[in-house]
Order: C-alpha cells, then structure tokens, then sequence
C-alpha cells in the first residue's frame, strides 16, 4: 500500500513532520581544541578530568601549554592523577587535587617524586577520597541532592579528614551511615570515540566513574573524541550515547586522545581501537625521577609540540599503527611468545613468588569453604594471586569470578601484561559496568559475595590498612584507591605485603582502609592470620626459605615485624610452590613487574 494512500490528504504534512524528524540538526558546538581551552578554561576553576575508562589527555596537554608557569591556580579533580596529569603540578597550574590516586600506575603503583615533593613542601593540597566515594560525590551533585549514602569511610581517617564533606548518621535502628558531600565542578572534560556537532556523546564501556560529572559541572562539558559524526550514527548506537547535548560546550576532534592510554570500541566496527603505549608511560614514569630528566621530557612532548596534530605527528605512524596493532584481541599470544625464553623455568622460587602462590591458595581455600562467587582484586602480587586462584578454581569446576572496580565484570586474564586493566582484558569480560555497580552493589551490597584481594603500603597488627601516607615523616604515597571500599564491602579481606618493620608497624598512622573484615595477611615470610573472634593477627604459616622449623622462623620473622608477633598453637611449614604454580603466575608477569628479580 502506498504511503498516499494510508494517509490521504495529510500525507504531504506527514511526510514534512517525518522529513524534519530525521534531519540533521543544525547546532554545531564542533571547536578548535586550542580555542575551546581559551573561551572556557580560566584561572581558578575547579576542573574535573572525566575518567569514564577514558581520559582526556589531549585536552590536558592543551591546558598546559596555555597555562604552564602562569600559576592559574586550579582546583583539579579526578579519579587518578596517573601518568601524563603529573604535569599539572610539576607545572604548577594545579594546587589543590581531589582524588583518590596520586603517583605511578603502569604497570604498578608506587610514589612519584613530583607528588611527594610538592606535598612536603606544601605547595599542593591533596583531598583523599576513594574509588566509590569520589563517584557518589559527583552523582549527588548531578542528581541536585547535597548529600549522598555510603557504606565506605567509617573507621578510616578519611572520616575525619574529610568531616567537613562527611557526615556520619545514626539511623532509626540505631545503625549508621555515612554521608557524602555533592561534588560540583566548574567544568568537566572528557574524552569520548564519538559526538555529533550538537554535542550528543557516545562512550563505550567500562565506564569507571560514569559521567556524574557531566551533569554535576556548573558550567557545562569539554569534549574531546576520536570522531565528529552525524546524529544518525548515533541513533544507531543510542545504548552507548550517554551524555546529551544540551550540556556541552565544546566538541573538539582530537584523534588518538586518550594517549599514552588505549581505547577498546567493543565491537563498533567503524572505530578503530588503539592499545596503551607501554614505552610511552614507562618512560614518563623513569623521567619523574629527577628534575633534568623530567624538564627534559617537558620540553620535548609538551612545550615544544604545540598542537594536539604535532603531538601526533611527533608520535609517528609507526608508532600509531603498532599500537593499532597491539588492540588486536590476539595480540597478547605473540608478546607472550617474545617474552617465554626469559621465564625462569627453574624450580628455585623467590619469597614474592612464594608470597604470591601461597595467597592464592589461601583465596582457593576461602573461596571453596565460604562460598565466595566473585573476587575483587587490587594491582600488584595481590592482583597475581587472584588470577592464579582463579585459573585454579576454574580448573576445579568452582563457579567463580573476578572483578576489577573500573567495570569489568567477568574477565577472563590474559597472559603477558600483570596490569589488572590490561587492555587485552576488556574484550573477555561479561559484563562491562561502571565503579558504583561493582563496589557499591557487587562488593557492597547485602546480596555481594565478594572476597576481596588487596596489596598495601603498610598493614598493622589489626589489619589495618595504610596506603595514603604516613604524616609524621611528611610522606606521601599514594593514596587510597578502592582499598577502603573493599575493605567494608567485601565478606573479607586477604592482603599481600612484604614482611619488615616499615610495612608492618604496630599501628598505622593512617588508616586507608579499617581492619575489622582483613582476615588475612600474606607476607614474603608467612602468613598472618585472626583467629576465630580475636582482633589481631598472629603467625599461622612460615615459608620454607624461611627456617627449617617453627620456633626458628617464629624468632626470624617476629625480629622482622613492628610488634611483639605471636605464633598460632599449631603452626604450619607452607609447602613450597611446584613448577607449575610458579609457571602459572610468571606467565602472567613475564617481564617481573611485580614479582622482582628472577631466582639465583
């Protein structure tokens, strides 16, 4: 039947309503990155760098040549000041951060001088929240409410560190509660594979902090993405647009603009996803370490390249399109290979080694007697563990899975990279969701059966937890992370930390995360464990290299911990990791990232 027929005399009006309906808008918001950065960024603006998985590193290299050394004195928050954003306050542009993370991630966390010397001396103020609380601040801001629930904070210092945007609450039943402050930016960056010139952002996920923050800013969105589309491309794939025109100021092209960082497309066969500059971040990281070095490496990628196209240019197809190649869902099979002649194949073990395999065979264990269904995981040996209890729980048919807090629901770990947000992961994951489904629902939720694995900077008799700094000596590490959030989410707590007085003090100055759930502790020397309704921990497992007997390695050990260490009534001698538990867990981290120097 035709289209005349079905409508008569309205047809031409319906055709015109349809035609209107379809066309493409005529808003364009598409800017110049340089020219955006100029109208809508000026001193003393709170910024928030969006980490929806992607961050907009093209726009903060755009902020820092407009602003370096002019003291523009920002307030700046994030999810994590990692990599390339240490430049904001070796800059000197940035002198109060909101975060949760400030130092060195790829591959592994640690302090960064430029951190730590800014701290010190006071020129940078550091406002510690976690990887669930900072999110539940930006969604109270972008849901109009002042106030926030949360589960996380209670028993950490961050309680009183931050009274003045925490409450506690005592409910009508006598429980409580905390409470978190609307976190409301002047503007918001973010970084995106697509927009159309109205503005209309299409993100895939993970999407880690989600963007509250888009709909929290006072003063709307700065966006960068890899491409400028038409509105049809996005009615195509409208489950992945999440953040509406009328809120944005600027759509800025700037391909490639998450680097050093990747971008996975998860599937949309029309973006091309690019993998993480691994040379790129390493060299970074290695350049923080002295001031030459690092003056060095500002000039030369930043103050001398003055355009996000001369950026590119500088990095060069080569590199462009080995990284291309690296986002191949295969690619880590033949790293793998490069790097097999260098795997120690020698039954001799080192103690993180032993570390590493006796906490995963403590989480099998939990796992099959509590019955755990999902395991949260930190970076580091923690992270190792995991992995290899998982592959093992597999290997016993045990329903299991394992979770990382930006998102990722389901995963499968790929060989080769020990980065828990390895690139290569995302495509195995089952589900792919945001910071507040995990941590705030399947960790702390009623309904969570999570085990939670988590390294640390320091823990103390009680379990308690330091990763943020330790005041009395002006340092400053690296903060909280999602260690709190685990902590007083998870149906317990394993943790992995080398065995000496500076890691294991009577008390930690500084509580990133309470002890009350850390059940046990899993040290380069043995295992810590709390008995059954007792609050501290006591030697439960010595390690082989250790001593020959218990009450040999019950007198080694304790002359290594910071407080009067007690021994369990029976205590156990591990059995030392066989061929294939070693191989399982160095194919993981061939390179030694976290497992450190090969055996002798």
């Amino acid at each position: 039947m035709r289209f005349e027929d079905l409508f008569g005399a309205f047809s031409e009006r319906v055709a015109e309503a349809l035609a209107i309906a379809e066309r493409e808008t005529s808003e364009d918001k598409v800017k110049d990155l340089r020219r955006a950065v100029e109208e809508l960024v000026r001193p003393g603006m709170h910024l928030h760098l969006g980490h929806a998985y992607m961050r907009p590193n093209a726009a903060l290299y755009e902020i820092c040549r407009r602003f370096w050394g002019k003291d523009p004195g920002f307030t700046v928050s994030s999810l994590g000041f990692i990599a390339n954003m240490v430049l904001l306050v070796y800059g000197g542009l940035a002198c109060r951060l909101i975060t949760t993370f400030c130092g060195d991630s790829y591959p592994f966390p640690g302090p960064n001088r430029v951190y730590q010397e800014a701290y010190r001396e006071g020129r940078l103020e550091i406002e510690n929240w976690t990887v669930l609380t900072l999110p539940q601040r930006l969604m109270a801001g972008a849901m109009g409410v002042e106030w926030m629930p949360t589960h996380s904070l209670l028993g950490s210092s961050m309680e009183e560190e931050n009274a003045g945007d925490f409450r506690v609450v005592e409910l009508p039943d006598g429980s409580r509660v905390g409470m978190v402050r609307a976190l409301r930016p002047d503007l918001t960056l973010i970084h995106a594979w697509a927009a159309d010139r109205a503005g209309n952002v299409l993100l895939t996920p993970p999407y880690a902090e989600n963007v509250f923050a888009a709909f929290a800013a006072r003063e709307g969105v700065l966006v960068t993405v890899e491409q400028v589309v038409p509105t049809s491309f996005l009615r195509r794939y409208s489950h992945f647009v999440r953040i509406p025109g009328y809120l944005v100021r600027a759509v800025c092209p700037a391909p490639m603009g998450v680097h050093p960082s990747g971008a996975s497309n998860q599937g949309i066969k029309e973006f091309e996803p690019y993998a993480e500059d691994e040379e790129f971040m390493l060299e970074l990281r290695e350049a923080c370490r002295s001031e030459e070095s690092l003056r060095n490496w500002v000039r030369e990628w930043l103050l001398e390249v003055d355009s996000h196209e001369r950026y590119l240019a500088k990095l060069g197809h080569e590199r462009i399109w080995y990284l291309k190649g690296r986002a191949a869902g295969d690619s880590w099979v033949s790293e793998l290979a490069d790097r097999i002649p260098s795997i120690p194949a020698t039954e001799e073990y080192t103690p993180v080694e032993m570390m590493v395999v006796e906490a995963a065979r403590m989480i099998r264990r939990r796992v099959r007697e509590a019955g755990y269904r999902t395991i949260l995981a930190g970076i580091g040996a923690s992270n190792l563990a995991a992995w290899k209890a998982w592959y093992d729980l597999r290997r016993e048919d045990v329903p299991v899975e394992l979770m990382a807090e930006v998102g990722f629901y389901g995963y499968t770990p790929r060989p080769a990279d020990p980065f828990i947000f390895n690139f290569r992961n995302i495509p195995t994951c089952t589900m792919l969701t945001d910071i507040t489904t995990v941590l705030g629902s399947m960790v702390g939720a009623a309904s969570g059966r999570a085990i939670g694995a988590l390294g640390a900077g320091q823990v103390d008799r009680f379990g308690n937890i330091n990763s943020t700094k330790i005041p009395e000596l002006g340092l400053f590490l690296v903060g909280s992370g999602g260690a709190c959030d685990v902590a007083l989410g998870a149906g317990e707590v394993l943790v992995t930390v080398a065995m000496d007085k500076m890691r294991t003090p009577e008390r930690v100055s500084y509580i990133t995360a309470p002890g009350e759930r850390v059940r046990t502790v899993v040290t380069t020397e043995g295992v810590l464990e709390k008995p059954p309704g007792e609050e501290e921990l006591v030697l439960t497992a010595f390690f082989p290299h250790v001593a020959a007997d218990g009450r040999e390695a019950l007198q080694a050990i304790a002359s290594r911990c910071g407080w009067d260490l007690r021994a369990a009534p029976s205590l156990r001698r591990a059995q030392p990791p066989s061929r294939e538990e070693l191989y399982d867990v160095r194919i993981f981290d061939p390179r030694r990232y976290f497992l450190g120097e090969p055996p002798a």
